[in-house]
């Protein structure tokens, strides 16, 4: 058997793969609202006080700043929490923001982010399927 091209697959923890799920989504959640400030009107109404229906208040800042903190913390914490309190974590965590990211379309839902959503679903879809299938030590 000739191992010369053979590559090395080696095994990667659940652990660093919901990290790296939760960059991914990261990446996503930003640019799909970094990309909506090229859409009409929206730099005139931020200018005005205004995202959506929503007053651009202290609040409202602060609770954009806590939508997007939340799944930032998960990169660190799907590596630093031990597995049962990690698993759980993951699939409660997950399981929240798939409504929250649908929740963005309301309104005017350009092709940019109906696309970034699909993607952040899936992703997040992927979080709860690996935390939910943990692998178990047998004994």
């Amino acid at each position: 058997m000739n191992t010369q091209n053979s590559l090395e697959d080696i095994k990667v923890s659940v652990k660093l793969k919901l990290a790296t799920l939760w960059a991914s989504f990261m990446f996503l959640y930003i640019y799909v609202d970094y990309f909506a400030l090229y859409m009409p009107s929206k730099i005139e109404n931020i200018l005005k006080g205004r995202v959506f229906v929503f007053d651009i208040t202290q609040g409202f800042l602060l609770a954009a700043l806590a939508s997007v903190t939340i799944p930032a913390l998960m990169i660190f914490l799907s590596v630093a929490l031990p597995a049962k309190v990690n698993r759980w974590v993951n699939i409660i965590i997950a399981t929240v923001y798939i409504p929250f990211t649908l929740f963005n379309l309301a309104g005017e839902a350009w092709m940019h982010m109906v696309f970034g959503a699909v993607i952040e679903v899936v992703l997040l879809w992927l979080i709860i399927r690996y935390a939910w299938k943990w692998p178990r030590i047998e004994t």
